[in-house]
């Protein structure tokens, strides 16, 4: 007798969260700062930043999902969750931007380049 599987265990299983995705931080001369690694964002991911972000304000909560999300090569995380207040005000809003877009698996210049051509 074949055992069918349940449709939550079919979809865990079908998908790896565990995958890394790059992003090169680069500076105004287009020199590699920092390299930082995302798996993918789960649903309880987003509502750990939302909750520690204290707020529905979603640039606070995006800026508390990057330090939750993102690491170094290593694996290791590569900001703490008091780490959103310096970014937010020490980074260039355009250099955040970049970053968290890149978090949630939006392309800006992809985008972009599709808003030109239409």
């Amino acid at each position: 007798m074949t055992t069918k599987k349940r449709a939550v265990d079919l979809l865990a299983e079908s998908f790896d969260i565990s995958e890394r995705k790059k992003f090169e931080v680069k500076n105004e001369q287009g020199e590699v700062v920092l390299d930082l690694y995302f798996k993918a964002i789960t649903r309880a991911d987003r509502k750990r930043a939302s909750k520690l972000s204290e707020t529905e304000d979603p640039l606070e909560i995006s800026t508390q999902m990057l330090c939750q999300i993102a690491e170094l090569e290593d694996g290791t995380k590569a900001f703490q969750a008091g780490d959103a207040i310096k970014l937010q005000r020490e980074l260039p809003e355009k250099v955040l931007n970049e970053i968290e877009l890149f978090l949630f698996g939006l392309d800006p210049d992809g985008v972009l380049a599709e808003a030109k051509k239409g």
